[in-house]
């Protein structure tokens, strides 16, 4: 047995809820941990890893580029830079330029900053139950109270409207707000897609008030929902759009796709040392490859729908509810998840929660379906437990 956890717990900063369990290498849908046993990621690092893990086309693309050139700022233009930039112009129509950053709550702070500096206005409009990153823009644009709690005075500016509520939204926006900023999945907040009317909704209201869309695709996007990203399930196109976790396939990277009405975007508006570096850029690049040669978006679609048919068959009088999109799929139960997840783990099947009553599967998008029978054959035996007392 090693003695990871020990190490960890003794230096670390102590803001993990740490796990017994030292995991050091993944290929695929499986990691294994320090002693040799296997086991079936449902988690993919919180969303990192939809190609999976440890795949070879991007650790031979990390390689190559670590062995020419790992960092330089983006005054000076670069080769691997300019061909990402060039293919995540292409990505989404209507958003033809790119900021990078290094992670997910990166990308909401420079959309935030982006919004107020095109429009002038000082408001961000964001949604219930979201979550949108830890930085202090993007945590005040979070809605759970128990990420905001210690921190406290918050950016002002921020309001929170009730998830797909179209009246609410209404009611929010007004002539000082810069933005309305959603999720199209809400992913931390409990797994729940947006309705087609909402969204639609929402590109309607911000074009009447001359507000900016901005849509959160940091864990719905790069093919997790069965599309490149899940705005594209409802025919929208949003101002703003962030994303970051699986983009480099699995390196640290963030991105902002930006659209035509974002303006006064001048030199020295804002900056990342990080950002847009060649290693991540590579990184991206081959990720990207994947996605489209694999055609991942097209087999998140479709396991995704074979894992909710049989998800949706337990019978279970623990479950109230099972919905998602693509390979983001919420279990929601009537009691709390974490004995389900514990039970899980021993059954050697890693998956998330979602608050305190869902339990979240985000597997790699490459992910078998010999594994996702594995997968629900656990759940079929754990979720018909009663652990109310554990």
């Amino acid at each position: 047995m090693s003695n990871y956890y020990e190490i960890e717990t003794k230096y670390g900063a102590g803001v993990y809820a740490k796990q017994q369990l030292s995991i050091v290498r993944g290929q695929g849908a499986m990691l294994w941990d320090a002693d040799g046993n296997a086991y079936i990621d449902c988690s993919s690092g919180h969303g990192v890893a939809n190609l999976g893990h440890a795949h070879p086309k991007v650790a031979a693309a990390v390689a190559e580029q670590a062995n020419t050139l790992i960092t330089l700022f983006e005054s000076f233009p670069n080769d691997k830079r300019a061909a990402l930039m060039e293919k995540m112009a292409g990505l989404v129509p209507g958003l033809n330029r790119v900021f990078f950053g290094n992670s997910g709550t990166e990308s909401v702070e420079a959309a935030i900053k982006f919004a107020r500096l095109s429009t002038g206005r000082p408001n961000i409009v964001a949604a219930m139950r979201a979550f949108h990153g830890r930085t202090y823009g993007a945590l005040s644009a979070t809605f759970n109270k128990k990420y905001r709690e210690g921190f406290e005075p918050l950016l002002p500016g921020f309001s929170h409207a009730s998830y797909n509520n179209i009246e609410a939204l209404e009611k929010a926006i007004t002539e000082q707000t810069a933005a309305v900023l959603l999720e199209v999945v809400q992913g931390e907040g409990g797994v729940y897609p947006a309705s087609a009317e909402y969204i639609q909704a929402a590109r309607r209201i911000c074009d009447e008030r001359g507000a900016l869309l901005i849509v959160d695709e940091i864990q719905s996007g790069f093919g997790r929902t069965g599309k490149m990203f899940a705005i594209m399930h409802y025919g929208v196109t949003p101002d703003i759009l962030t994303c970051a976790k699986s983009l480099a396939g699995g390196v640290p990277m963030g991105a902002v796709l930006i659209g035509e009405k974002v303006r006064n975007l001048v030199p020295g508006v804002h900056g990342s040392t990080f950002g847009g570096n060649p290693l991540s850029c590579a990184a991206a690049l081959a990720a990207l490859s994947v996605i489209e040669e694999e055609n991942l978006p097209g087999q998140a679609a479709e396991k995704g729908a074979y894992l909710m048919e049989k998800l949706k068959a337990i019978q279970s009088p623990n479950i109230r509810e099972v919905r998602g999109l693509g390979l983001m799929i919420g279990i929601e139960l009537k009691v709390k998840v974490a004995p389900y997840l514990k039970a899980l783990q021993e059954r050697k099947i890693i998956a998330l929660n979602a608050g305190m009553t869902v339990i979240r599967l985000l597997p790699p998008l490459v992910i078998t379906y010999e594994q996702i029978d594995t997968v629900v054959a656990a759940l079929s035996e754990v979720l018909v437990m009663d652990m109310s007392n554990e």
